[in-house]
């Protein structure tokens, strides 16, 4: 059984990980993550609505981001509700088109009945390989909709993404602590283009 000296310096080392994570996150990503709030903005000046998609965490993402543009990310931003849809919450359309059809389908299958060329989707994937979100960025691509990727180090969204915001590492629950941290920014960004937040 570890020691309580021992458990205090896991909590120390996973700390100052996941803070060393996030200061290289201005270099390696800063302008993708600046794209990616200009693009949402820019979307909702012109009457689109935002979607999104990823599998667990991530999942658990796209309804906490889309729950800070609908509502509001904090008091200092009075403003209008945003349109802004986890594609995730529909248990019903999940598993009947999941039982139906299987589940590689989910998001794109929303993505085909939903989403409009004015419209900007945020897909979420720690490994950048999940292939139901892949197949919904290929259907917004058909579309003509911009797919905005959040991921890990890589994978199949980098090169499908403009812009993709990579953070710049493999530990799933490092990336996901950055994550939140960037879609944190981007509801802070967006707020500031559309309602010059102070």
């Amino acid at each position: 059984m570890s020691s309580s000296k021992d458990l205090q310096q896991r909590m120390a080392d996973h700390f100052e990980r996941s803070a060393a994570l996030k200061r290289q996150l201005t270099e390696a990503c800063g302008e993708s993550i600046l794209e990616a709030a200009e693009a949402i903005s820019s979307s909702f000046r012109q009457g689109g609505k935002l979607l999104l998609c990823g599998n667990g965490g991530s999942a658990a993402d796209c309804q906490h981001m889309a729950a800070e543009l609908t509502s509001r990310l904090d008091a200092t931003c009075e403003r209008p509700g945003l349109p802004a849809l986890a594609l995730t919450t529909d248990s019903s359309f999940l598993t009947a088109y999941a039982n139906d059809y299987g589940y590689d389908g989910i998001f794109a299958r929303q993505v085909q009945a939903l989403g409009k060329p004015e419209d900007v989707l945020f897909a979420i994937s720690t490994s950048g390989n999940s292939k139901n979100v892949v197949l919904a960025i290929e259907e917004a691509q058909e579309i003509g909709m911009p797919s905005i990727g959040l991921m890990g180090e890589g994978g199949q969204m980098l090169e499908l993404c403009k812009p993709a915001i990579a953070v710049p590492h493999r530990s799933t629950q490092h990336i996901q602590e950055c994550h939140l941290a960037i879609e944190h920014l981007i509801c802070e960004l967006v707020e500031v283009h559309l309602f010059d937040r102070p």
